[in-house]
């Protein structure tokens, strides 16, 4: 792939204040730049962001609508009234739903959860789900990652007697559903500093409310940490300030206290006893609990996640475990049938957006299907199924462009529709998608910027490979957990060589193993180029050529450092 490289090096005077700043914090020279780009320009702020502490927590009590929530909650407490906790089937609903009832079980039976069927229900609060409240005498629902904008649904539940306390992230519209409470940072009048909490994080911003008007010690909150990491890393949300402290923690708690069923999914998937890391959560852990509610039903995930018996969860692991299985196959097949529809679109017009459809395709992957899409082809991308007369579609987006906005200048078209920046769901009906396609299409033009749909590498700084060694890593480390606005540095390094050793490996002859050396010092370090085999022949000419990537632990030699290139270019 040809890649664009965006680096714009640090000013004499940025340098010398990076380097300074390094000093004072006592890290690699050469990484106090990294700190500079992240908008952290103090010693404090530095040791804020390396140790996140858990009192620097927000107040829960500045979000508008707590006091009445947590109010509400303790009646139905003190009215020995039902309680149902209702959520998204996605990982952060499941982990927010999980998190909420793991809490209030412990003081409190009376209390049941709910994950609506995403074939039969859809996204959100659905009228079945009202019911089955109803059928069930319950007076409260706890609605999790979804809500803000049921208020047909809501309305309908009121009429029955039954209120609702939203805690949700995704934007809301004008009017707000005629709930108890609603506790959403971004709601127009909101109070709260924070806008970028996961749904799980605002259940758990709830929970510790509520702990505080009862007496309950925060450390009762701890466990519940590792399902904030696995919420955070799976919706990708930015991994700075309130972020940054719950996930920070969260990973802690998954090292080294996971709880039963978060533990079996580890087991399940080939990472107990190793250090989990973000992107495990991403590709390995995420996945499983996806699976759960886009091949079948969301809530074995959530029965999964509340388990306290090992033997129990390491069963239900299993069954998400070939959840996934299945999600892998339909998702490949889906996946190469989108990519021939991509194919065969008129490319003379170069579209800036993608938007298929396919009445045929499974309603639970769309999104996958999209998010391929994105990356394959550096374009905002919508996926489309049908059920019944309606279409329904989820929705992706490229770095730096807001898909929601751009969902919603159509909203004339749509039954349906909600999100945030990066990703979207939206239903409509089947003979407005041509005109819904016409009209995103021409929103995107005019509003994506030609950056935004460049296959870029954003590069943080160039080292010389003296600048590389075991120390080098570890104060990288500190910079963990990454994610937006916090992304695993790419580095570059300029006109290296080839020091003779480098080979071809892997099943297929795909990968390239490298040894090289630069100009500036003795040093010969280790690579691995993924799927870049055929850069081998240049490689081996011995000219010179640039590479841009990141810094790793070599898992193979413990201890030892090793680049991941992500591109190769020949020197100018």
């Amino acid at each position: 792939m040809n890649y664009i490289w965006k680096y714009q090096p640090p000013t004499e005077e940025q340098q010398a204040k990076a380097k300074e700043l390094a000093r004072e914090v006592g890290i690699n020279p050469n990484l106090g730049w990294l700190l500079i780009r992240r908008g952290i320009n103090t010693v404090s702020e530095a040791k804020r962001f390396f140790r996140p502490q858990l009192n620097e927590l927000h107040d829960p009590f500045l979000f508008r609508d707590m006091e009445k929530a947590v109010n509400r909650l303790n009646d139905a407490l003190g009215r020995k009234e039902r309680i149902l906790v209702y959520g998204d089937y996605d990982v952060d609903g499941c982990t927010a739903v999980a998190l909420v009832y793991k809490f209030l079980q412990q003081f409190y039976s009376n209390i049941d959860f709910y994950i609506p069927d995403r074939n039969e229900e859809g996204y959100g609060v659905s009228h079945k789900g009202v019911d089955y409240a109803h059928s069930t005498d319950v007076k409260l629902v706890i609605v999790l990652d979804c809500g803000i904008k049921a208020i047909e649904e809501i309305a309908y539940a009121k009429s029955l007697g039954i209120d609702f306390i939203i805690c949700d992230h995704h934007v809301p519209d004008d009017v707000l559903p005629p709930a108890v409470a609603i506790l959403n940072a971004k709601r127009f009048d909101a109070t709260y500093p924070y806008t970028d909490l996961s749904g799980c994080g605002v259940g758990f911003k709830f929970m510790q409310a509520f702990a505080a008007n009862n007496g309950i010690e925060f450390n009762q909150l701890i466990p519940l940490l590792d399902l904030c990491a696995i919420s955070i890393a799976s919706d990708i949300v930015p991994i700075l300030g309130e972020n940054r402290v719950l996930a920070y923690h969260g990973l802690r708690q998954l090292n080294n206290s996971p709880s039963v069923g978060v533990k079996a999914i580890l087991e399940s998937c080939g990472l107990g006893g190793k250090e989990i890391t973000m992107n495990d959560i991403i590709y390995k852990i995420g996945p499983r609990i996806n699976a759960s509610g886009r091949m079948q039903n969301g809530k074995v995930a959530v029965s999964l996640l509340i388990e306290k018996d090992h033997s129990v969860a390491r069963m239900k692991a299993e069954i998400i475990n070939d959840f996934n299985e299945q999600r892998k196959d339909l998702d490949k097949s889906m996946t190469e049938e989108a990519n021939r529809i991509v194919a065969g679109i008129d490319q003379k017009y170069e579209p800036h957006s993608i938007v298929i459809y396919n009445e045929e395709w499974h309603r639970g992957l769309i999104g996958i299907v999209a998010s391929r899409l994105t990356e394959i082809y550096f374009r905002p991308a919508v996926v489309l199924t049908r059920t019944d007369d309606i279409a329904t579609g989820s929705a992706r987006s490229v770095s730096g462009f807001d898909i929601y906005k751009a969902i919603e200048s159509c909203r004339d078209l749509l039954e349906n529709f909600g999100g945030h920046t990066y990703a979207a769901g939206l239903s409509l009906k089947v003979e407005n998608i041509p005109e819904f396609k016409r009209r995103f299409e021409e929103y995107v033009e005019k509003n994506i910027t030609e950056e935004q749909i460049s296959a870029q590498l954003d590069i943080e700084m160039a080292l010389d490979f003296k600048d590389i060694n075991r120390k080098f890593y570890n104060d990288l480390k500190r910079f963990c957990p990454f994610g937006p606005n916090n992304p695993k540095p790419l580095f570059c390094s300029l006109q290296v060589y080839d020091f003779g050793t480098s080979k071809v490996v892997g099943r297929s002859q795909e990968h390239i193993k490298l040894e090289l050396v630069d100009n500036k010092s003795n040093n010969v370090i280790n690579g691995i180029a993924f799927g870049q085999s055929s850069q081998v022949r240049f490689i081996k000419s011995k000219h010179s050529f640039d590479i841009a990537y990141s810094v790793e632990e070599n898992t193979h030699k413990r201890g030892e450092v090793q680049l991941q290139i992500e591109d190769i270019r020949p020197s100018e």
